[in-house]
């Protein structure tokens, strides 16, 4: 992985993490206070199956500020029939992260089966800006995205009920918008790994 961060720095590429997570209406359970003998109740709607997955990018290239880039896809059953994202949803997202972060990227993601489809290895063939490897099969401590999954489930999404699918996109997406902001959170992430990068 030292080579891949060494081949990203050579070529003024970002070096950029993918990884996809599904969340649900049932919230993440997490200890709390209360006084004693009074054990809190959080109430949800056991029945809903609606889930929202989000797709992230977490970007790093030397002498800048580590980013994050995200997209949710909720499962309305008005789409394409899918929970989860497809080829096309990954290629507008690599694109829109090409034109933020305003150079070439070294994507480094899972061995999912959407990540191999042939149309999108065939665009990606294409794109002289993206570079594609591959983590070895089932590694998550090799991938930050992992840690940024952690941050927010353990944070803004634990013990809450949600009353509406709106509510949890609402916020997940705060939560996401509260890590953008702070690079040094992003950064641990990929600490947290044990991988480093160097100019």
């Amino acid at each position: 992985m030292a080579l891949r961060g060494r081949l990203a720095a050579a070529r003024g590429a970002w070096l950029v993490f993918e990884d996809e997570a599904g969340f649900s209406m049932t919230p993440p359970q997490a200890r709390t206070w209360s006084q004693r003998g009074r054990t809190p109740v959080v109430r949800v709607r056991g029945r809903s199956r609606r889930r929202v997955s989000i797709a992230a990018l977490t970007c790093y290239k030397p002498g800048h500020r580590s980013r994050l880039i995200y997209r949710p896809r909720r499962d309305d059953s008005r789409r394409d029939g899918r929970k989860s994202f497809s080829w096309r949803d990954y290629r507008d997202l690599l694109i829109a992260a090409h034109q933020q972060l305003g150079g070439p990227i070294v994507l480094v993601w899972d061995n999912l089966n959407v990540h191999k489809a042939a149309d999108l290895q065939e665009w990606a063939a294409t794109r002289d800006w993206l570079t594609i490897y591959y983590l070895p099969p089932y590694a998550p401590d090799l991938n930050p995205v992992e840690g940024i999954w952690s941050l927010l489930r353990r944070g803004w999404l634990s013990n809450v009920a949600f009353s509406t699918p709106e509510h949890l996109v609402q916020t997940i997406r705060r939560g996401l918008r509260h890590i953008q902001y702070r690079s040094h959170l992003i950064d641990g992430c990929l600490t947290e790994t044990g991988l480093t990068i160097s100019p």
